[in-house]
């Protein structure tokens, strides 16, 4: 039983990640170098996989020991109880890393690990299993780990249209958690694409786990409890209330947004409309929430040049009609940012999105 484990947070993300465990109840949450530590055993690892929106990944943490050279990798990698949380009967594989370390040779350490599992469990080694186990070796010091997640969190199992540059889930989570949404707010997206901050605000407000529907690799593991796994499924069914709102230039993205609302259960919470920015309005009946947008950034699509006008007939609209609304922005550019002519804040650190750090500028207009 592991008494630890690890959450994997895209770079900029971590504090939100340990901000978000700490509010469902885990317990030791500790930020560290790429991520979150965390107590708990399996049970825990199923629940964090099951429930946190913000994470890349769920590592659960089945050994640690000193090797100062392979022959004592190889003896100490064998005295793993691999029986206890690995089937004999699943294909594994290994993946190895190593620094500033006496072994420095990582598939060489990758191949004493396999050969290691293959003679003391008997269970296949395999280069496309869908079961990792992940050696670290740093300072001298071996941590394994199990990916407990499999395919990377932000795979929800709803979102099978994706526009051009899909925002991640994890991302849209962590994003609207730092704009202040707690699932009481009205979200508005003007250029919404596949839908992903609307949906990701819906599925929040209606309790919706977001691995409800997906399957993890924990699921092929020994300690697995299928039933127990079961019962952490049950979520509440609150009655469905209008109060996020897309809208996007482009009809496809409409029809494609609206299809992944239906697949993810939350269609009565959401609307999607082909408008473009100039004609964006507040929606009836709801107080102020939250604008969050994704723009083009010219990196990514358009010619920077070209989305000034952009950036600015954006600003103006949001500056005349969503006075009191929180506005978020997502962008690289400040230069970009500040033709809007609204008074936005950068929100610190920068988020790694796509291999772009990019920053959220947020702000209230008056």
């Amino acid at each position: 039983m592991p008494e630890t484990f690890f959450l994997v947070a895209a770079p900029g993300l971590d504090e939100t990640l340990a901000a978000e465990a700490r509010a469902a109840g885990f317990n030791g949450v500790t930020l560290v170098p790429g991520g979150v530590e965390v107590a708990g055993g399996w049970p825990e690892i199923w629940r964090a996989n099951l429930m946190l929106r913000t994470a890349t990944r769920v590592l659960a943490r089945v050994a640690e020991f000193r090797a100062m050279h392979l022959a004592q990798l190889d003896k100490r990698a064998r005295k793993v109880d691999w029986a206890s949380v690995l089937r004999p009967d699943v294909p594994v594989r290994v993946e190895a890393t190593c620094r500033k370390s006496k072994i420095y040779h990582a598939k060489a350490a990758t191949q004493r690990i396999e050969r290691a599992i293959a003679e003391t469990l008997g269970a296949p080694i395999a280069a496309d299993a869908a079961i990792v186990v992940k050696a670290r070796i740093e300072d001298d010091l071996c941590t394994i780990s199990l990916d407990s997640s499999g395919e990377s969190l932000h795979k929800r199992g709803h979102k099978t249209f994706t526009g051009k540059a899909p925002m991640r889930e994890t991302h849209a989570a962590a994003i609207l958690r730092m704009l202040g949404f707690d699932g009481t707010q009205a979200v508005v997206d003007p250029m919404c694409g596949s839908g992903t901050f609307v949906i990701e605000a819906a599925e929040m407000a209606a309790g919706l786990l977001p691995g409800r529907e997906r399957d993890f690799a924990f699921q092929k593991l020994a300690a697995f409890d299928a039933q127990a796994f079961d019962k952490m499924k049950t979520t509440p069914q609150p009655e469905a209330q209008l109060r996020f709102f897309g809208s996007d230039r482009d009809q496809g993205a409409i029809q494609g947004a609206t299809a992944n609302a239906r697949r993810a259960g939350v269609a009565d919470w959401c609307r999607f409309t082909r408008s473009p920015v100039s004609e964006l309005t507040p929606p009836d009946s709801v107080a102020p929430g939250i604008v969050v947008i994704n723009p083009p950034w010219g990196a990514r699509i358009g010619d920077r040049k070209m989305l000034f006008a952009l950036y600015g007939a954006l600003g103006q609209v949001l500056a005349q009609r969503f006075q009191g609304w929180t506005i978020g922005l997502v962008s690289p550019d400040a230069g970009l940012v500040k033709a809007t002519g609204l008074t936005l804040s950068a929100t610190e650190p920068a988020i790694d999105l796509g291999g772009t750090r990019v920053t959220l500028w947020r702000g209230v207009p008056g």
